[in-house]
């Protein structure tokens, strides 16, 4: 009778363990499924925040250009302005000032259109 005791101690025993490794992986399973599920819930918010910061970037990046394509600009009319040759020809369109001696050639827009 002994023998037939241990028996049904080792199936009690197997049992008891087996139920205890379920327990044990249905807790493992979902902690695992908990920790996947906040880390794509973190992915997803990250990666839209990532874009917006993206295109953030790209607008002021275009920005950027133009501003440095306008300091490029004013810089060459600064360069201009030093030259006194320059300021001479804008002296002469704008407000009609020549140099002593010259003579100043006009030409009006109606005989351009009798040829």
């Amino acid at each position: 009778m002994s023998s037939v005791k241990t028996k049904s101690n080792n199936k009690g025993q197997a049992s008891s363990s087996s139920t205890g490794a379920r327990r044990r992986l249905r807790l493992w399973m979902g902690c695992m499924i908990l920790f996947f599920g906040w880390a794509g819930y973190t992915f997803i918010a990250q990666s839209g925040e990532i874009e917006a910061k993206s295109q953030e970037l790209e607008e002021r990046q275009a920005s950027l250009t133009k501003s440095q394509q306008s300091l490029n600009q004013l810089q060459y009319e600064l360069n201009r302005l030093q030259d006194p040759e320059y300021i001479g020809q804008i002296a002469m369109k704008k407000y009609g000032l020549y140099k002593p001696g010259e003579i100043p050639v006009r030409v009006s827009e109606s005989e351009t259109g009798n040829d």
